[in-house]
């Protein structure tokens, strides 16, 4: 699940930031409502964790311009007040979610596998092809009933190549599904991941690379 959390407070926002990648979300930070819009109408994200107080552009003004522009982006709004007029304030410009300020780490972590379920079509938690199945609940991938560790990484991409269903997946894609804003993108980093999956994978081999285009599962 890709997440963009958007708070002027530095030091919280990168301690949200890194609790969350610590729990396998890919995470985007901005530090001001106007970047927020920007960030959000450019990359695909599941859910924007929006503080209300904000620089240059208030947090109700984010909200309602990615309500007016129908992203697809659920909005988790944090707030220090956490009064039911606010709450209500917030729900009514088109927040999905309300979270008072201070909050329980694993209270956001849920609220946020929430928000993404209902951003995504349902489906079950449980990816395969052939003989790989991917648990996206449990974190666990196995292949032929044989359990096999992967990095999160090589579990993003692996996921991403599930969901295509035999379907090509570029690069770039991977690239802006599985990896931050912070990636090179002339790097040879999903290459690499790509190699490691297959050896790990093992015998015969599921990924197939079609040059030029991308990368699929056989």
């Amino acid at each position: 699940m890709r997440v963009l959390v958007v708070e002027d407070d530095v030091d919280l926002a990168e301690l949200i930031a890194a609790g969350l990648r610590d729990q396998h979300f890919v995470v985007d930070v901005a530090g001001d409502g106007a970047r927020a819009v920007e960030k959000a109408l450019t990359t695909p994200y599941d859910v924007v964790v929006l503080d209300r107080d904000l620089p240059v552009l208030h947090g109700d003004d984010v909200c309602r311009a990615l309500h007016r522009s129908a992203s697809p982006a659920r909005i988790l709004m944090l707030t220090a007040s956490g009064t039911v007029d606010d709450r209500v304030d917030g729900l009514l410009i088109g927040a999905d979610d309300y979270l008072p300020k201070p909050f329980a780490f694993v209270e956001l972590v849920a609220r946020l596998v929430a928000l993404g379920r209902r951003a995504a079509a349902p489906a079950s938690s449980v990816l395969s092809r052939g003989d790989i199945r991917l648990d996206q609940a449990r974190h666990e991938v196995s292949r032929a009933g044989r359990f096999i560790r992967l990095t999160r990484k090589e579990f993003g991409v692996l996921a991403e190549l599930l969901r295509r269903d035999g379907a090509l997946c570029s690069a770039e894609e991977l690239l802006d599904r599985v990896w931050d804003e912070n990636a090179d993108p002339f790097t040879n980093a999903v290459r690499t991941v790509i190699k490691n999956l297959r050896h790990k994978l093992g015998e015969p081999e599921a990924i197939e690379t079609v040059v030029g285009c991308g990368y699929r599962l056989r």
